[in-house]
């Protein structure tokens, strides 16, 4: 049976998420997410892969492990929360770090820290890492920490902006890096690398140079008027002493970061700072270490990864590109060439020792990651045993594409189900991708298409204006008109997929999450040609939104003054009076990307202009529905609402929210 067809199933799929290559380019580690035995949450756990047999797990506990990195021995650390047996008050409410030796054995923990650790790098016998302090003396940490929570306070006083993040308060602790060297038994010579940081560390990147001398990360200015700018500095490991690398007025230089083999030079991204008239862009940048002296390479490719050729003279990177995610091979001395020709994501890079090979998880619209072999010279892939079995889908996928009134070229991925025909022409739905500056063309766990076609769906999934992936003109075109241009993109692609005779014209939805979801609410206002909407984490008002939302600062960049004429143009609100369409509107309480005012504000507006709908909330989730519970409850909803208003069946409350 498929596991499309019942929902629960689907939420039971293990997932691989990351990879890892060993340095002796035997094996690689990944860690994957499956069910718990509860059913009701997700754990993880670590999985070998070796590069020339079947995937083995390497580790077992209720609090999961993660974040796994190889040390120059071959040892695995990775960090978790489990108990530690050898612990005499040992405490599992933060990750600590853990070694799992190479020859076998238990895992041991190596160091803990009252605020947990982060992220981890090791090269030679350095180990650095991040984790959360508390202000004040480093040492104090635990015990400032335990008589906060011993006098009952959770009050954040902030100074600064901005005050969360996604689905996180920020404060009151604030990330330090940390280093150390590997010893015996425990990690030794524990020290703060950067205690005058504040918040400059601030969901920050780093990498250590391969001879462990040096960390590279990403250093946060704070601006006036709550901006900001992310620079790139220069750590020594051994005395703490800071320069920065990469600076410029105007740009951030941000992950994925990577360091030259030989040590000299730095990859990584430089994002322009935009403005009403100034669209987004990111570049890969590449500089010198030791002088800061860089420059641009792959001009239009936005990169989602780096890593270094072996001889450090080119580097791999990912990107979006005409609906795929290749991998290309940048050198230093000349033009970005595609490795990678299939129509596959990628995502991982990890270069072998030799180079002869690129290591990578694997994935696309209808096939789930796993890890893969990409041979450099002939660029053939080869598929590795995944320790997660990817699920057959049920359909079939196909490219379609329009022109826009403009002339553009409008492409998209259209999913059919199985048995659509001329006599028996599927029902049809609109997926709007978020962003706005993305693009359909990797699996999503979450908007999972092959559901929607294992209940007879056909589903579009266009790259509209603002899409990545087919040059700075796609961006360009949308910036600062959001909805009309957008929604004539939209239009005109869907008219072709319209067109088909083995679609129905008749019986056809819209749906869209985050930027998705204001141009569901959009359309819902301007056009009535959709039979249901359904509208996740959407923007509804843009001068409300623009001052909760937990980044103001990017969205007043392109929008301008809250109250500003284009907050008036483009935000879906305004044209309320014109909404006929039954819409479904979905949102986390714990989204502070788009905070929680907007569907209340939108349901209220719905209900007191008496439009058939209505609001599915879940308290305890944020940007993304992530329980399996709370899936479950996600997609059944979505499925009843479209049948009855789609397809013309009778409304019938789903069990999981009844």
């Amino acid at each position: 049976m498929s596991a499309f067809n019942d929902i629960r199933d689907y939420v039971a799929i293990p997932r691989v998420l990351s990879l890892k290559l060993s340095p002796d380019g035997s094996r690689l580690i990944s860690t994957v997410q499956s069910l718990n035995p509860d059913g009701k949450s997700y754990g993880t756990a670590l999985w070998a892969i070796p590069v020339d047999g079947e995937p083995y797990r390497l580790t077992r506990s209720a609090k999961g492990e993660s974040a796994a990195v190889f040390t120059a021995a071959g040892d695995v650390l990775f960090t978790s929360a489990r108990p530690d047996p050898t612990a005499k008050d040992s405490s599992d409410e933060v990750p600590a770090l853990w070694l799992l030796p190479r020859a076998g054995g238990e895992a041991r923990q190596v160091v803990g820290r009252p605020g947990g650790i982060g992220a981890v790098r090791t090269a030679a016998d350095v180990v650095v890492f991040s984790s959360d302090v508390l202000d004040g003396e480093e040492a104090a940490d635990e015990a400032r920490r335990k008589a906060r929570k011993d006098a009952g306070i959770s009050a954040i006083l902030h100074e600064g902006y901005p005050v969360r993040f996604w689905d996180h308060d920020l404060g009151p602790g604030r990330t330090r890096l940390f280093a150390a060297r590997l010893g015996a038994d425990r990690l030794e010579d524990v020290r703060e690398l950067t205690p005058d940081a504040g918040e400059a560390l601030r969901d920050a990147s780093f990498e250590l140079s391969p001879d462990g001398a040096t960390v590279i990360a990403t250093w946060r200015t704070y601006l006036p008027k709550g901006e900001s700018r992310t620079d790139l500095v220069a750590i020594d490991v051994a005395t703490g002493e800071r320069r920065t690398v990469l600076t410029e007025e105007g740009f951030d230089f941000t992950g994925p970061l990577a360091i030259s083999p030989d040590g000299s030079k730095v990859a990584c991204a430089r994002e322009r700072f935009t403005g009403l008239e100034v669209s987004a862009r990111v570049e890969l940048w590449i500089a010198d270490v030791a002088t800061g002296e860089g420059r641009a390479y792959a001009p239009d490719l936005f990169p989602s990864d780096i890593e270094w050729a072996p001889d450090s003279s080119a580097v791999y990177i990912v990107a979006d590109h005409q609906g795929r995610r290749p991998v290309f091979r940048v050198p230093l001395d000349g033009e970005a060439a595609r490795l990678t020709p299939d129509d596959a994501a990628y995502a991982g890079l990890n270069v072998s020792s030799d180079g002869a090979s690129v290591y990578a998880l694997r994935s696309g619209i209808a096939l789930a990651p796993g890890p893969a072999r990409i041979d450099v010279a002939g660029g053939e892939i080869i598929d590795l045993p995944s320790p997660a079995p990817r699920p057959e889908v049920p359909g079939t996928l196909t490219e379609i594409s329009a022109t826009a009134d403009d002339g553009a070229t409008i492409r998209g991925w259209l999913a059919l189900p199985e048995g659509a025909s001329a006599d028996e022409p599927a029902p049809f739905l609109l997926w709007i991708h978020g962003g706005p500056v993305a693009s359909w063309n990797d699996w999503q766990w979450r908007w999972q298409v092959w559901l929607m076609t294992q209940r007879g769906y056909a589903v579009l999934m266009p790259d509209p204006c603002l899409s990545t992936g087919y040059g700075q003109e796609m961006i360009d075109r949308g910036w600062g008109n959001w909805g009309p241009r957008t929604q004539a993109d939209l239009d005109a692609i869907v008219d072709v997929a319209l067109a088909r005779d083995d679609i129905d014209r008749e019986r056809i939805g819209a749906m869209g999450g985050s930027y998705g979801g204001y141009m569901a609410n959009w359309l819902a206002g301007h056009s009535d040609r959709y039979k249901a909407i359904v509208t996740h984490a959407a923007l509804w008002n843009l001068d409300q939104f623009a001052g909760t939302t937990d980044a103001a600062m990017y969205w007043q960049r392109e929008m301008g003054e809250p109250g500003s004429e284009r907050y008036d143009l483009l935000s879906p609100h305004n044209s309320l009076d014109k909404i006929t369409t039954p819409m479904l509107v979905i949102h986390g309480d714990k989204d502070y990307r788009v905070p929680i005012g907007e569907a209340l504000r939108l349901w209220w507006d719905l209900r007191r202009s008496e439009v058939e709908s209505k609001f599915l909330y879940f308290p305890d989730e944020n940007h993304w529905i992530l329980k399996p519970g709370n899936i479950v409850a996600w997609y059944e909803t979505v499925f009843a609402f479209l049948a009855q208003h789609v397809l013309g069946e009778e409304w019938k409350r789903p069990d999981s929210v009844a």
